[in-house]
């Protein structure tokens, strides 16, 4: 990288984003755990955010948090706390139910309840939102009039890369405005490589690859393609400590409890290595995208 090339990653500022949900929450689980014992089980969202809070604090970044109602409705002071730190508070739907397994009509009641709660509990307005597993995928893009229909001004829903459970392999790389006059989308990042998106925008990934491979896609996007990064983790991967579930496959276990020890200090580095602010502040300016 040449110094001229250097100084143009440096001042790029990426977007730092959390999905707040707890360990028992994640897609992956639903066929072990149901929503009915969810309240049943020991909670860990409240004190893994609340160091992630702190984590954000000691380097001074803020980032946007895409939060359940179902945590927000039993946590309302850690709501409070990441608004009072000057944090962007965002929806992630109110269960944790992914798009693909919604009508249209119960998707569109979710997003309104949700959006309804987070600005009742927050006292602020609700821009953005982040769909569970990223499952706005090609037979659910009816989503997105749906979002605007009901206040949102952007969604960072979609993943272009080939996946088991989720993506859109030739969705646009970068922001883009699903349909003219319609919502924002902001996909989370992917570095081009061979004709192939390789994902370098967070979790599993940044677990399983060495952090150094991580940084190197994330300067290329910066240098090479001059956008800021879209960057997302959860609590739960801060937490090696937590409950381990019986009876899920291989596979499943890999992807959830890989590297949980060393996230905290991948993320600090991350924090320092690279620039961050919130989503709506990097991609939305007064009225206009940021395109």
């Amino acid at each position: 990288m040449t110094i001229s090339e250097d100084r143009t990653a440096a001042s790029i500022v990426n977007a730092m984003s959390v999905d707040v949900e707890d360990y028992f929450q994640v897609s992956a689980f639903e066929k072990n755990i149901s929503r009915s014992d969810w309240d049943q089980l020991p909670c860990r969202v409240e004190g893994n955010t609340n160091r992630i809070l702190d984590l954000f604090a000691a380097h001074d970044v803020k980032a946007t948090f895409f939060m359940l109602g179902w945590v927000a409705e039993r946590y309302p002071d850690l709501v409070r706390r990441i608004v009072d730190a000057g944090h962007e508070l965002a929806s992630h739907g109110y269960t944790h139910t992914r798009v693909t397994q919604q009508t249209p009509r119960v998707f569109g009641e979710d997003i309104a309840k949700t959006k309804a709660l987070l600005e009742d509990i927050a006292g602020c307005e609700v821009l953005g939102y982040r769909a569970a597993s990223y499952s706005i995928v090609s037979e659910t893009l009816w989503a997105h009039d749906l979002l605007q229909q009901a206040g949102y001004r952007y969604s960072s829903s979609i993943y272009p890369i080939h996946h088991d459970l989720y993506g859109i392999p030739d969705a646009p790389r970068f922001p883009y405005i699903h349909k003219k006059g319609g919502l924002l989308e902001i996909p989370i990042t992917t570095v081009s490589l061979l004709k192939h998106n390789l994902p370098c925008g967070g979790g599993g990934y940044f677990r399983l690859l060495p952090y150094r491979m991580s940084r190197l896609a994330m300067k290329h996007v910066n240098k090479t393609d001059r956008q800021p990064c879209v960057f997302y983790f959860h609590p739960w991967e801060m937490d090696p400590g937590q409950p381990r579930q019986q009876g899920i496959s291989r596979k499943t276990r890999f992807r959830h409890y890989l590297n949980l020890d060393r996230m905290k200090d991948r993320i600090a580095r991350l924090l320092t290595d690279f620039s961050w602010d919130r989503m709506d502040r990097v991609f939305l300016h007064g009225s206009e995208p940021v395109l």
